[in-house]
């Protein structure tokens, strides 16, 4: 199957399904993408016992697009760009030491405790795997995902100044989520030198940390000033187009975080850009492409995430490990936002009950299922698959169908 088949029977089954969504079933996109292409696997499943051919060719679908490249390769960069091009700079510097501890050490907090329980609760169930596989787990699912975070934002009325640090942090744990993971990763399977101190991987974090955010910065500078000296939105597109996918990949060469290099450039645009180097048409024009590009890709996202089920094996013991993890995670998430809100409500000026709203809402999503398989082709990977798949099918389809009541419960209380 060639590229332009695969992507059309992927851009086709997404539209039918948002179709279907929109007209009859009408859940938030997200949600009822994901739903329905779950339920259409499972309908494939089942006819596989009447038409084995039909499951041979919905495999060879699937194993025609690599979920990670086409996700941490492409996919990423458009969305991140998209999501903080529509995010107030002003609005994320009134939260901005929250959502940078959030974004940090909440991310290794939560990469640390998961890993540590997860690895004490695996032989209750006849499994075990080595505590740094538990650690790779810990960090591939700590990070929220903005794509699925500010998805169902869109849904809710929650204040401002809570809507801010929940799209803030998730734009921003999810760079520094994918360097843990790498770190760790790189230590795992043996790619890093076997002599590897503290100081090489605080220098390893930084230098793809904050180089991703400098060379960000860098970035949105250089196509603001490209943008001002021209007025034409066509142009102007084309020129922001440019900036995501050359800018990405450069990213990649560099050795520094491409996403989020991805959320610094398009908060750069989307604030300075707009005020100082659009016209009016262009800001209406740019913005409505980028709008479109976003809920494009996030159509495709989240039926790829449905159909990835069908590839994933599953056993009696995964599907109880990951029903079980899952208050686990909830619960850790719950601590380690608690804590810096506690410290620091009156300066975020945030609502009453903020902690319980950002622990429902802080998503999992395909950034976790991506980073899973990403993972070679190791003993300990059809686990940390099936338990990512479980976690996050959880927190996109319960979390999220349930958050707008849960928000509106807690603000009302």
């Amino acid at each position: 199957m060639n590229v332009f088949d695969t992507a059309s029977i992927l851009v086709t089954l997404s539209a039918a399904l948002m179709y279907l969504n929109f007209k009859y079933i009408k859940l938030p996109p997200t949600i009822g993408l994901m739903g329905l292409s779950l339920i259409l696997s499972f309908i494939v499943f089942l006819s596989g016992y009447i038409n084995p051919s039909l499951i041979s060719f919905s495999i060879s679908l699937i194993d025609s697009v690599d979920f990670n490249k086409a996700l941490m390769g492409g996919m990423l960069s458009f969305l991140l760009f998209a999501g903080a091009l529509h995010v107030d700079i002003n609005d994320l510097l009134e939260q901005k030491i929250l959502i940078a501890i959030l974004a940090t050490l909440g991310v290794m907090f939560s990469t640390i405790v998961v890993g540590s329980l997860v690895y004490y609760l695996l032989p209750i169930f006849g499994l075990q795997i080595d505590y740094i596989y538990c650690l790779l787990f810990g960090a591939l699912i700590s990070p929220t995902d903005p794509i699925a975070v500010l998805g169902i934002l869109k849904e809710t009325s929650t204040p401002k100044s809570l809507e801010t640090a929940i799209a803030g942090e998730s734009l921003f744990n999810d760079g520094v989520g994918v360097v843990v993971f790498t770190v760790i990763l790189s230590l795992a399977t043996g790619s890093a030198h076997s002599h590897i101190d503290v100081s090489e991987i605080f220098l390893l974090f930084t230098e793809e940390a904050l180089g991703g955010i400098v060379y960000g910065l860098v970035l949105g500078y250089i196509f603001y000033q490209l943008l001002k000296s021209v007025d034409n939105y066509a142009v102007e597109i084309l020129l922001t187009l440019a900036l995501v996918m050359g800018g990405y990949s450069l990213a990649h060469k560099l050795h520094v975080s491409g996403p989020l290099a991805m959320v610094v450039a398009g908060l750069f645009i989307g604030n300075h850009g707009k005020m100082f180097a659009m016209s009016e048409t262009t800001h209406k024009q740019l913005f409505a492409f980028w709008e479109l590009i976003d809920e494009f890709f996030n159509a495709v996202l989240f039926v790829l995430i449905g159909i990835q089920i069908l590839v994933i094996s599953f056993s009696l013991n995964f599907l109880l490990t990951g029903i079980i993890i899952i208050p686990i995670i909830l619960c850790i998430r719950f601590i380690g936002v608690s804590l810096p809100i506690l410290i620091m409500k009156d300066s975020a000026n945030l609502v009453n009950g903020a902690s319980k709203v950002m622990t429902w809402c802080g998503l999992r999503g395909g950034i976790s299922i991506a980073l899973a398989l990403s993972i070679p082709d190791i003993p300990e990977k059809p686990l940390i698959l099936a338990v990512t798949y479980i976690v996050v099918a959880f927190s996109i389809l319960v979390q999220g169908l349930s958050s707008k009541k849960l928000v509106n419960n807690i603000l009302e209380a």
